[in-house]
């Protein structure tokens, strides 16, 4: 049977309330008014010829992609969307049709998403999770023709994927413009795919810059209020002049729909990820092989920083770029390639913008004195990354498993081994299922359940026990409080159906 895939959501909370933080799954693009319409104080005249511009080269994506599940026969049915890709899905995808009991099979689940055409041979950029573990993927243009599309290569760090299709003619597209440039206030044009209904234009400004918000591991984001709702995900962020300034990658929501608050990855950012994947097939990232810490106030002061900046070095890779160019564990690294390292999410971003193989100065601190090194950047692969990876651990014979994590009660070994302080109450993700929610939302063994449904919990079975009493409340998911191996709090709702 097929079925559309919900968003994930990571729930946070502010101002006395959870706010959920959902993936959008459409095309969003955001637009500041041409240069050549009248502007008054309250705003642009109207945004008809920037959509003109940009519509034509928007697309929808629809993805298919095989699950495996559990469902005993006889289980309870999903139920297919209802909106304009109905027929498709149907149609298209031969789908198993909603009377047939479920088997214990891998499934074919069926979703949508966005993107929007970047060059006019069929190159098109979407987001990496829009398009992950898809079997088949197919691009609906403005004029209505579907078209097979092949993924030339996806980046799940920075949420980044590149499509091609051949149209067999040139195809509009949009040009890049530069993020680093626009600025709060500025005007901007949203068009997506909102919950399936197909291309729709929605207008707001910037409200933010440089945001970090856990929706990608180089978190730089642009926040409009711009209306992004679920299916708006790999849409285009688009300035005045048509021009791509980011990639809708998520919103800011208490119940799943937009209330202004949405994210973009920058297109500085993204456009070098993009035209690597075309180049090499994938993306090319510096490395430097270190881990690193924040600093705070009193290491600041320990060291002699004077205030807390920089990023404190935690461990080195021996044989990687900062190990070879004397880089130590404790020191502080305050600018890199002639860029301030403002914090410690600021290094990882800074490295991976950088080329491969460049040489750059890095600036220092160490015992209080300030050094000059230089360092010959690296490539990131999964290789560099599992040299600074501690071993993978073991999961406990005695593990419960619910909602595809592998749960067991904190004893002081796995404290030493997965290093939780004493003070941290909750339960230990030991394990997470791959192709789950879990997985999905980027749970990662090590991770501790603190709450479940706003309950505290400090052992498997109360998970279990709140699990099953919100499924009694018919309630489509349930709300878990994270604390991550790297002591960020994080809020992520997790579905509850079955199969």
């Amino acid at each position: 049977m097929l079925a559309a895939v919900r968003d994930g959501s990571i729930l946070l909370r502010g101002h006395g309330r959870s706010l959920s933080l959902v993936a959008a799954l459409a095309a969003g693009i955001v637009f500041a008014p041409l240069a050549a319409q009248e502007v008054h104080a309250a705003g642009p005249v109207g945004f008809a010829d920037v959509a003109e511009q940009a519509l034509p080269a928007y697309v929808d994506v629809l993805v298919r992609q095989r699950v495996a599940v559990r469902a005993p026969q006889g289980g309870p049915q999903q139920q297919q969307p209802q909106g304009p890709f109905d027929q498709f899905f149907r149609d298209f995808f031969d789908q198993v049709p909603n009377n047939q009991p479920a088997q214990p099979q891998d499934r074919s689940v069926n979703s949508f998403g966005a993107g929007f055409i970047i060059d006019k041979s069929g190159i098109i950029v979407t987001n990496n999770h829009v398009v992950a573990e898809a079997t088949d993927v197919t691009i609906i243009l403005h004029d209505g023709t579907n078209l097979a599309a092949k993924v030339l290569g996806r980046d799940a760090l920075g949420d980044v994927a590149v499509l091609k299709v051949e149209a067999g003619r040139e195809l509009p597209a949009l040009r890049w413009g530069n993020s680093d440039t626009a600025r709060i206030g500025d005007w901007v044009l949203a068009v997506g795919n909102p919950l399936g209904q197909g291309g729709s234009v929605s207008v707001g400004i910037i409200s933010a810059r440089a945001r970090n918000i856990g929706a990608t591991q180089y978190d730089d984001l642009i926040q409009t209020d711009a209306a992004i709702n679920r299916g708006n995900s790999g849409g285009p962020l688009l300035n005045g002049n048509g021009e791509v300034i980011g990639i809708n990658v998520a919103i800011l929501s208490p119940t799943g729909g937009s209330i202004g608050i949405g994210y973009a990855v920058p297109s500085n950012m993204a456009k070098p990820i993009v035209q690597q994947i075309v180049d090499f097939g994938r993306p090319r990232r510096g490395w430097l092989g270190v881990r690193v810490q924040a600093v705070t106030d009193e290491i600041a002061q320990a060291v002699g920083l004077g205030r807390a900046r920089g990023a404190l070095i935690g461990g080195v890779s021996a044989d990687g770029p900062a190990g070879k160019a004397g880089i130590q564990t404790g020191d502080v690294v305050v600018k890199f390639a002639g860029k301030e390292v403002a914090d410690m999410q600021a290094l990882p971003r800074i490295v991976a913008e950088t080329p491969v193989d460049a040489t750059v100065d890095v600036t220092l601190v160490r015992r209080g004195e300030t050094r000059e090194v230089k360092v010959k950047v690296g490539e990131l692969t999964e290789t560099a990354v599992a040299a600074l990876a501690p071993p993978p651990p073991q999961t406990p014979r005695n593990a419960t498993e619910t909602l595809g994590m592998s749960l067991t009660a904190l004893t002081p070994e796995l404290r030493r081994q997965y290093n939780i302080t004493d003070d941290t109450k909750g339960v230990l993700i030991t394990g997470v299922t791959a192709q789950t929610d879990a997985a999905l939302r980027r749970i990662q063994p090590g991770d501790v359940i603190l709450e479940v449904g706003q309950q505290e919990v400090q052992s498997p079975e109360q998970v279990l026990q709140v699990v099953e009493q919100t499924r009694a409340r018919n309630r489509g998911s349930v709300l878990i409080l994270l604390r991550q191996r790297n002591g960020d709090m994080r809020f992520v709702a997790l579905s509850l159906e079955r199969g």
